[in-house]
């Protein structure tokens, strides 16, 4: 925090204020405190429960921050001895709170942990004037109830992002996996309706709230999430990527980057490439199957569940599993894949497939959620109807058949990735922060009056 302190001036613990800014004549808030509960924006997406919401949580904060409003994100302790209190970035601190056992607590085992959590929240709030936070902005159900009791007894708006949601992801389970419980169901549609603004992905995110939850229209804004177009950019290309990989140049390389989990559907990737093999048995030797990610949620059950599923189907020596790597990392993986592959049952936005997009390698998805959004079809990529491996095979056999489609739609998908920029998303986050900001000073008043 150093160079912050030095900056602004002031102590650690209360910065000097930036000045106020005014959007359409009402102030932006100018400290904001974030809840993501369930998973801190300090871990390696890919592992556990870290993936895309740990992303957006950490490029958001910063892009907020370079809009003078600065952000402290509230997570849980997952091991001892870690820092009370860490800099991300300049503006952005992330405040470590103790609550239940640091290792071992399934993210099904948190609800009874929030009481807790709550109390830390309160004790770090404590040590603060009134009207330190002027916002609070919660991250999925569980940061949700956090924040609807942290808003409420600091007199301050409450925004929520449910990033996913148990109805949505019930109607839509992979086979075998668990369905969400009827406690998160009952949390989320409390929260809906205690907070002052909801953020969705997509319109159709926004119509689910609407729909599942009987949220008013007027209290959901869609903020599309963005990607990182300084790390994820074509750069030096598909080939300098592969040398750096250890990839052979000339194979067809279809990647599956995320967590290992039924919702994903990596198996589908796996079955996929089985039938083309049958297809065309000299595919063996110019095909190769990266698997990028860690095990997570139900797939925690069966780590090495895949594994022997590709040994199942007789695909081992095409398939390369491959620990989560850090974002830069992630980006050659990208480079390196001649298309990305996301047969998921279900995703809010799908940041991966922009990801993949921003360096110029086209996708094959799930036409699920926030993908179709994401994914233009026919022209950065295509996009499947259910989950039938046959017809993710077809699609993988057109960029097969045709190489060229991959350069041209991979050139398409880089230009469409430009348009997700994380200071869009970031400004317009600040505007869902103002009217949720005036709708709850009017709130106040006419409560008073």
């Amino acid at each position: 925090m150093s160079q912050y302190v030095s900056r602004l001036g002031g102590r650690i613990g209360a910065p000097a204020r930036p000045p106020r800014l005014m959007f359409a004549g009402h102030r932006k808030p100018r400290r904001v405190a974030m809840l993501s509960v369930h998973t801190s924006p300090l871990h390696q997406p890919g592992t556990g429960d870290a993936g895309g919401m740990n992303v957006y949580i950490v490029e958001l904060a910063k892009r907020l921050a370079a809009i003078n409003i600065e952000v402290e994100i509230f997570t849980r302790a997952t091991t001892g001895g870690l820092e009370p209190l860490v800099e991300l970035s300049p503006g952005v601190l992330v405040r470590h709170v103790d609550a239940g056992p640091y290792e071992g607590l399934a993210k099904e085992e948190l609800p009874a942990q929030l009481c807790a959590f709550t109390h830390g929240v309160m004790q770090a709030w404590a040590g603060h004037r009134p009207g330190y936070y002027d916002l609070v902005h919660s991250h999925y159900w569980l940061s949700g109830h956090v924040g609807w009791l942290a808003a409420e007894r600091w007199g301050a708006p409450l925004v929520h992002a449910m990033h996913t949601m148990a109805k949505v992801k019930n109607a839509a389970l992979a086979e075998g996996d668990t369905p969400e419980p009827a406690a998160r169901v009952i949390g989320e549609t409390q929260i809906v309706r205690a907070a002052d603004r909801l953020i969705a992905n997509t319109a159709e995110e926004a119509d689910e709230l609407v729909r599942h939850y009987d949220a008013q229209a007027g209290k959901v804004a869609v903020v599309h999430p963005g990607v990182n177009l300084d790390r994820f950019r074509p750069a030096d290309g598909r080939a300098a990527a592969r040398a750096r990989l250890g990839l052979p140049q000339d194979a067809f390389v279809p990647l599956f980057a995320g967590r290992i989990q039924p919702l994903k559907a990596p198996d589908i990737l796996l079955r996929a490439v089985a039938v083309l093999l049958d297809q065309d048995p000299s595919l063996r030797s110019r095909m190769v199957v990266p698997v990028v990610g860690g095990p997570s949620g139900s797939g925690l059950a069966k780590p090495e569940g895949l594994h022997k599923l590709a040994a199942r189907l007789g695909i081992s020596e095409v398939v390369r599993f491959c620990p989560p790597v850090r974002q830069d990392q992630l980006a050659d993986w990208f480079r390196a894949a001649s298309v990305l592959v996301m047969p998921s049952y279900n995703e809010s936005f799908g940041l991966v497939a922009i990801e993949a997009q921003a360096v110029g390698t086209p996708v094959v998805a799930a036409a699920v959620g926030g993908l179709p959004v994401a994914v233009r079809e026919g022209t950065t990529g295509f996009l499947i109807p259910g989950h039938d491996p046959a017809q993710y095979a077809q699609a993988l056999r057109r960029f097969i058949e045709a190489p060229h489609l991959v350069a041209r739609m991979g050139d398409a998908a880089a230009r469409h990735a430009q348009s997700f920029g994380w200071d869009t998303a970031a400004s317009a986050t600040a505007d869902v922060y103002t009217a949720a900001m005036h709708e709850h000073r009017r709130r106040v008043r006419s409560h008073h009056g």
